[in-house]
């Protein structure tokens, strides 16, 4: 245990060593302590407040010098100690509130985390606090995201490894000459409202008229140019859908196709089966089923800031919106390229 007139020659030497103002003030508030001047005359000659300085000397006495190197302003001291932040964060990780004991709750509020840190630590903290301290553990206040349960992962870890690492050598040996990726989507008069900025305490509004109108939209990139293709159809039959097969069939003239798609519907209809033998440079490869994160055309179709917070009350409208957002992307192809690695 090192005396006063010991920690106060550490002091004068960590004051004399460092360039940081607020580092300097809070070793000078804690020698000052430690001469025996008191958190109210401290808080007076270096003007701050009592509570400020107490916290200064609290950091002091649970680990020293170190613990005076902090990065924010240290407002009210952390309630929870760091084996007891590991705790919390593990929890709000891996378990909604339904799972440790909170029933019909689905999603972590303040609220409900001050609720379980004092019911499991006996710790009462404001929303405030809980808030500014699940930032300094790097979390964040984020939307959920759906996953499919049924995902075989086993299966998408082979298509990976050896199915498309197949496909690529083929492209690589021009048995393959052009190797696509397949999705449709379909874009409905009433999208989606989506979060955007806007003067506080109103509301963009989005006229409508009642009337819904739609559109398929069938897409296809290529993995080599990052090129997106697209059709739009007022319906979603085969018969588009085979429209949209001749328009790549034309706009890749010769040369063996390989086309990478989900296991939708449509895409084992019987009706499509005639107009597949009639074009064998078609290669048609298979997803794993339930398997859209390893499709890139997957939500590229239904970018949010294409079509959220529109109202299209007619189909020309929609495919007015699509195409120029298709332009858009196709003169940078190397961001559509980007997606595709990120994917694969």
């Amino acid at each position: 245990m090192k005396t006063s007139n010991e920690e106060i020659e550490r002091l004068n030497a960590a004051m004399k060593q460092t360039s940081d103002k607020r580092l300097y003030e809070r070793y000078l508030a804690v020698r000052l302590r430690l001469e025996g001047q008191t958190f109210d005359e401290i808080g007076e000659l270096l003007s701050r407040a009592r509570q400020t300085v107490s916290i200064y000397w609290q950091a002091y006495q649970a680990q020293e010098l170190p613990d005076l190197k902090i990065d924010h302003s240290p407002g009210q001291p952390t309630k929870l100690r760091k084996n007891k932040r590991h705790r919390l964060a593990a929890m709000l990780e891996q378990h909604t509130p339904v799972d440790v004991g909170f029933d019909a709750h689905y999603t972590w509020t303040l609220p409900l985390v001050a609720e379980w840190i004092k019911r499991e630590f006996g710790v009462t903290m404001s929303a405030r606090g809980i808030s500014a301290m699940l930032k300094r553990m790097n979390f964040s206040f984020t939307k959920a995201t759906y996953m499919l349960a049924n995902a075989n992962e086993e299966a998408q870890a082979y298509f990976r490894k050896h199915t498309f690492a197949q496909l690529k050598k083929q492209v690589e040996a021009e048995q393959i000459n052009h190797l696509l990726f397949e999705d449709e989507s379909m874009i409905r008069s009433y999208q989606a409202l989506q979060y955007n900025w806007f003067p506080r305490g109103k509301q963009r509004k989005v006229p409508t008229c009642g009337k819904h109108e739609g559109a398929k939209l069938f897409g296809a990139i290529n993995y080599e140019t990052g090129q997106v293709h697209h059709r739009e159809g007022e319906k979603a039959d085969t018969a588009t859908f085979i429209r949209f097969l001749q328009d790549l069939l034309a706009t890749y003239s010769s040369g063996k196709i390989a086309l990478i798609w989900d296991n939708s519907r449509i895409h084992h209809a019987l009706e499509l089966q005639p107009f597949l033998k009639e074009h064998p440079r078609l290669k048609l490869v298979f997803l794993p089923p339930y398997s859209p994160n390893l499709d890139p055309v997957e939500g590229l179709l239904l970018k949010a800031d294409v079509v959220n917070n529109i109202f299209f009350e007619k189909f020309y409208k929609i495919r007015l919106r699509v195409s120029q957002f298709m332009k858009r992307i196709n003169k940078q192809p190397l961001e559509t390229i980007a997606r595709l690695l990120v994917r694969l």
